[in-house]
Order: structure tokens, then sequence, then C-alpha cells
């Protein structure tokens, strides 16, 4: 897995370094596998300032620090959840951009009732804040965990792309 998920975290990581820019990373149902494929690249303190996996009360207390009035109304695996979560992990480690996910890998449905497969991922970073749902269609919780990395990392590529051409836009 980490074989296929480092090319993309490489340009990436080429993207914040050449900006000078930070990430912070909060996984969910892919168990740490994208802050796995940003650490495959080689100097990614320069970049990368860590992050970990939000898959408890008490790991989303410590890890985001958020309130429980920050999350009133909040429902895992829903867009609005996985923006609180971007911009908290980003926050948290005063990072210039922050990535969550927060999935369904399965088997089975959810505690939550969201069907295996879904994943919400958002990313927020500076002047923009973008979210995402894929479905995989699979009840297989190894190929969903890396399903949701690998577009989590393709979904943060195309948003510091989409960054960059708006940045490049301004400076002309």
């Amino acid at each position: 897995m980490l074989d296929t998920l480092a090319p993309i975290a490489m340009q990436a990581a080429a993207t914040l370094t050449k900006r000078r820019e930070t990430i912070a990373v909060a996984d969910g149902a892919t168990g740490g596998l994208i802050l796995a494929g940003l650490l495959t690249v080689p100097g990614a303190t320069r970049f990368c300032r860590g992050g970990g996996v939000i898959y408890s009360f008490k790991g989303r207390e410590v890890l985001l620090g958020l309130s429980k009035e920050d999350l009133a109304g909040m429902e895992s695996v829903t867009e609005p959840y996985a923006l609180l979560q971007a911009r908290a992990i980003r926050d948290r480690f005063d990072a210039d951009w922050g990535i969550a996910e927060s999935g369904s890998a399965g088997p089975g449905r959810h505690p939550g009732g969201v069907p295996t497969g879904r994943s919400c991922i958002a990313v927020a970073g500076p002047d923009i804040a973008v979210v995402t749902t894929i479905e995989s269609g699979s009840e297989d919780r190894i190929h969903n965990m890396g399903a949701f990395a690998l577009a989590a990392l393709r979904f943060l590529n195309s948003t510091l792309e989409a960054a960059s051409s708006v940045q490049d836009s301004f400076s002309n």
C-alpha cells in the first residue's frame, strides 16, 4: 500500500516544500495511512507537522482539542465533521494546511448507520476549505482503508494545485 501512496505523497510534498508550507493530518478510518504516505517522503519534517488517528472520543479530545460546543450537532462520516477536523488539526499543529478523513471501513454498518465504504475527506488551508465524499462500493476493510487514503492524497494534490492556480492569478 505504501508503494502506491508514496508517489502521490511525493507530489504533495513537492508542492508544500516549494511553497514553504506545512500540513497536519487527522486520519480516521484510514488508520494512519495518509500520514504514513506523507512520511514516505525523505525530509518530511520540512513540510509535515504530524498528526494522528482520530478513532475514539479520547483521541479526538487529545489531538484536536475540540470542546463539546464545537462538536454539537456533528456526526462522524459527514462532510461538516471532516471539515471541522481538518481545521482543528491544522490549528492544533500550527500548520498551513490540515487534512482529515472520517469514514466507515467496515465490514458491516458503522455505529452511526453510515454504509460501509463511505469516506468524507476535507482539506483546509490558507483561504480554502474543501470537502468530498467517496464511496468505494466495497465491504472489505483493508481495501477501504487503502482506497480512502489514496483518495485523500489525490484530493490533497488537487486542492493544492487549485490553490496554486488561485495564487498565480493574483500574482500576475
